[in-house]
């Protein structure tokens, strides 16, 4: 009896899951990174160095309809797609170059106010591989 309840639990809870606190999850980010590294390939292989900090803004997020929009300037902006976690939500930028670049914004850290945040960049410059990998923390941005 308890084995054949296993999957009608499992359905109950994984559906329930989305629902979980998606009604305080911000509809838009301001993220600023301080810290990394950027690799590049040269010469037959990877060197890395910190790279410049960034700051990047995502915008009108749409989580059951995993969208958003990463503000680039008051003229431009970028689609992102949502790809949702328990305790994450990560956003895609594929750039017209086919390159690509994600953003993953972690739960509130209650304690400090913000939310912790990954962003990698995968992309090419002059024929050579590069990416990049930054930490650092977004907070919710209110009214425009």
């Amino acid at each position: 009896m308890y084995v054949r309840r296993m999957p009608l639990v499992t359905a109950v809870l994984v559906a329930a899951v989305p629902a979980l606190g998606a009604e305080d999850t911000p509809t838009h980010y301001v993220c600023a990174f301080d810290q990394g590294f950027i690799w590049s390939y040269e010469a037959g292989r990877f060197t890395s160095e910190p790279p410049s900090a960034l700051t990047l803004e995502i915008a009108d997020i749409n989580l059951e309809g995993q969208s958003a929009t990463l503000v680039m300037d008051a003229k431009k902006s970028a689609t992102l797609r949502i790809v949702r976690a328990l305790n994450a939500n990560h956003f895609l930028e594929v750039a017209n170059e086919g390159f690509l670049n994600l953003t993953t914004i972690y739960d509130l850290d209650a304690a400090n106010g913000v939310y912790p945040a990954v962003h990698s960049r995968h992309f090419g410059l002059l024929g050579q591989p590069v990416f990049a990998q930054y930490a650092g923390t977004c907070k919710a941005k209110t009214g425009n």
